[in-house]
């Protein structure tokens, strides 16, 4: 299974790295939203690991983007963020 890490986060992408691939998945690291977008938008993945604020572009936007070119690949969130709940609210509603 092939999972995209994004996480700005050098120690922590490693540590989730790390562990998935002792789990058997095929693991690609990006530590910036644009240079993420660009590999979920050029290879296939089965998951992708996100966490909400990246460098350059950040997860819940990167994710619309992905979703306005038809790439439904499902994303999981990272964040240490509290006001995620509103967050997710303006995510899910159009």
């Amino acid at each position: 299974m092939k999972l995209l890490v994004m996480e700005d986060e050098i120690r922590l992408a490693d540590i989730l790295s790390d562990w998935f691939q002792k789990k058997g998945f095929e693991v690609t690291v990006c530590h910036d939203g644009l240079s993420g977008y660009e590999k979920a938008q050029n290879e296939n993945f089965d998951v992708i690991l996100s966490d909400v604020m990246l460098p350059g572009l950040e997860g819940f936007q990167l994710v619309r983007k992905l979703r306005e070119k038809k790439i439904a690949t499902p994303v999981l969130f990272l964040t240490a963020r509290v006001e995620l709940p509103r967050e997710i609210c303006r995510f899910l509603l159009p």
